[in-house]
């Protein structure tokens, strides 16, 4: 387990020049936020005084016990930044961050279209204050278009893109995915639209404003589905684990190891890789037979292929056909449960799994980033209590001397 220490004085992180305001709110800006941090950009978490962010709420929390500075989605998603508490939605908060923004090189904010402006903290308010400003919204639908009120969630997201359609099985009602994955994704394009704007700043000496659609972000994901149709008309159907034109990609059940049931997952789509895996099983004589003579015609007779190699499958664990069939350059992998990720030894050799301290949640372990740069690599430190560094930020950003900060602070702005 790779040891992480806090970020020293000295930040030499590859965007370590940077300062970001973050005011987003739940997973979407704030995985963008937290990328930004991990290679050293100094971000400034905004959150309500008193309640924080939504995300705060949201479990599980260490013994169940709810707790704002224990959630571990927001712990999560919050690694590295400053936290500050500023109520935007009164005028003498909103001053306060105009006054931030004249300091900063990037804003993010997933508020619903609209909320910005009506605090007076819209792109060309805020980049009258500073020209040089790289601002990116994250929205449902974006900032425009007949959907662009439209409430949604994952469901509605994935539904929209047209990815739900195509995942499931064939008989069945349509499947989405689980978790908040089209918040992450859309987060990531807001991450490159920024390091995109910060480049075009760099050469025209202004920053631009970065609408990100998450419907957009998740339709621009299976473009292999959208090419298909439109290059010809056909409408890639639900298969289940399979893949409607080759065969076998899929999953089997193989031998029960160590109490538990076994699960292989094959990818064979390689008509030499295919005839490798029939000599493995002793069974080279399929190749021989019409109907399974390469993995396309095995796909349209796919029923009868499983019967036949299913008992193979049922006399061996996981563990020996894995490794039997990457020994012989064939793509196989175990069907992971989350604690088997844990303990994955590819994880493990390339330090992927990040310990982090954090003094009313104790340890967690996270996952780091998938990008490895040999100079500059990320830096993994705990998430912000909920106001934790508004004092400094707003001594060290804008000159706010004791009187003024307790002022604020008797007014409830902070």
């Amino acid at each position: 387990m790779a040891a992480v220490s806090n970020r020293g004085s000295q930040n030499t992180g590859a965007l370590s020049e940077l300062t970001v305001l973050d005011l987003s709110h739940h997973v979407a800006g704030a995985y963008c936020g937290k990328l930004l941090a991990a290679f050293g950009a100094d971000v400034i978490k905004v959150e309500a005084p008193g309640e924080g962010d939504g995300a705060r709420r949201v479990g599980p929390f260490p013994d169940g016990k709810p707790d704002p500075e224990a959630s571990a989605l927001y712990l999560y998603l919050n690694t590295g930044k400053k936290g500050i508490t500023l109520d935007l939605s009164s005028d003498e908060g909103a001053g306060v961050l105009r006054e931030l923004v004249a300091h900063a090189d990037a804003l993010i904010e997933n508020f619903a279209p609209g909320v910005m402006e009506s605090m007076g903290l819209d792109y060309a308010t805020l980049s009258a204050i500073n020209p040089r400003l790289v601002m990116a919204s994250i929205s449902n639908f974006g900032q425009d278009g007949p959907y662009r009120d439209y409430r949604a969630d994952t469901m509605v997201e994935m539904a929209l893109s047209g990815q739900m359609y195509v995942n499931g099985h064939p008989e069945r009602e349509p499947l989405s995915s689980t978790g908040y994955q089209p918040s992450y994704q859309s987060a990531l394009y807001a991450y490159s639209g920024i390091m995109a704007a910060l480049l075009a700043r760099d050469r025209d000496g202004h920053g631009q404003y970065v609408d990100i659609s998450i419907q957009e972000a998740m339709a621009s994901e299976h473009q292999f589905t959208l090419n298909g149709f439109t290059a010809s008309g056909s409408i890639r159907m639900r298969a289940g684990n399979r893949y409607g034109t080759v065969h076998p990609t899929t999953i089997y059940s193989c031998k029960a190891s160590n109490g538990r049931p076994g699960l292989v997952s094959l990818g064979i789509s390689d008509p030499t890789q295919y005839v490798l895996f029939l000599e493995l099983l002793d069974m080279s004589d399929l190749l021989e037979d019409p109907r399974f003579s390469n993995p396309q015609l095995c796909a349209r007779n796919s029923v009868e292929f499983d019967a036949l190699v299913r008992p193979w499958f049922m006399d061996h664990t996981a563990e020996e056909i894995v490794h039997a069939l990457q020994d012989n350059r064939i793509p196989a992998a175990f069907v992971n449960e989350v604690s088997d990720v844990l303990e994955d030894p590819q994880y493990e050799s390339r330090g992927f799994w990040k310990d982090v301290h954090h003094p009313v949640a104790g340890n967690h372990r996270y996952a780091s980033l998938p990008y490895h740069l040999a100079e500059a690599p990320p830096v993994y430190e705990r998430a912000n209590l909920l106001g934790e560094h508004t004092d400094q930020v707003l001594a060290e950003k804008l000159g706010y001397d004791g009187e003024r900060l307790a002022g604020l602070r008797e007014g409830g702005v902070i």
